[in-house]
């Protein structure tokens, strides 16, 4: 199964979709992150698991290359698209081109795990749909990377800050046309995916290196990749004459 067959839909030559991305569950992993021993009583459980949700997966995804025209300081356009999070406008300025995007574990695997009734593996398959979406997330950065020759790259998500708020999914999927309903994923009425394990945001190239978590002052947060800085706004994104 090749890694990067894209389906181009004619309507939009920048648009690249992955739905052939091999996926493998990398037990080691699976069983640090459900907290079983390889040789426990679960371990096979969980290795039976695995297998079936990589016959069955097929985790999708979708970017495109999207022209970056800053409006004022507060607004930013992704292919005449209007964003509004100074965050995001900063973070493009300077910029002609970001890439927005959406991944999924797909919805094989979803419609997989609500059929796992025993709670605690139920927990497992959540872990394994977790595994295949950041699979789809790291293809379409090798994906990304071999055609555009981006460089350094950091990435913002609707929702992740205050600035950005989840509201801002609605026309972020506006950019994908009909290609979101092809990977599987849809938006509800309050702006949350499905399947729940998908992800959607912008790339955009950096030399200084950013994440959404240094701007997140929440505590505890079991994703958190940096640490927070709470000058970095007033820093780096205050608005003029604020």
């Amino acid at each position: 199964m090749s890694e990067t067959t894209p389906a181009k839909p004619a309507a939009d030559a920048g648009l690249i979709l992955l739905n052939e991305i091999p996926f493998r569950v990398d037990l080691a992993k699976l069983f640090e992150g459900i907290h079983v021993e390889a040789d426990s009583e679960f371990g096979e459980e969980a290795r039976q698991l695995a297998r079936e949700a990589e016959a069955l997966a097929r985790p999708k995804g979708v970017y495109k290359l999207a022209v970056a025209e800053p409006l004022d300081e507060q607004t930013v356009s992704l292919d005449g698209v209007r964003f509004t999070s100074r965050v995001l406008r900063v973070n493009l300025d300077g910029l002609y081109r970001a890439f927005p995007f959406v991944a999924t574990c797909g919805t094989e695997l979803e419609d997989w795990s609500r059929g796992v009734g025993d709670p605690l593996m139920n927990f497992w398959a959540g872990v394994i749909k977790e595994m295949a979406l950041r699979a789809v997330i790291e293809a379409l950065g090798r994906h990304l990377a071999t055609t555009y020759e981006p460089g350094e790259r950091s990435m913002m998500n609707p929702g992740s800050l205050e600035d950005w708020p989840l509201s801002q999914q609605r026309p972020l999927f506006s950019l994908f046309g009909g290609a979101c309903s092809q990977i599987g994923v849809m938006l509800s009425e309050s702006f949350l995916m499905s399947p729940i394990k998908s992800v959607s945001g912008v790339w955009f190239e950096t030399q200084q290196g950013f994440q959404n978590c240094q701007l997140c002052p929440r505590e505890q947060c079991p994703n958190r990749r940096a640490p927070y800085d709470p000058h970095l706004f007033e820093a780096a994104y205050r608005p003029h004459g604020v």
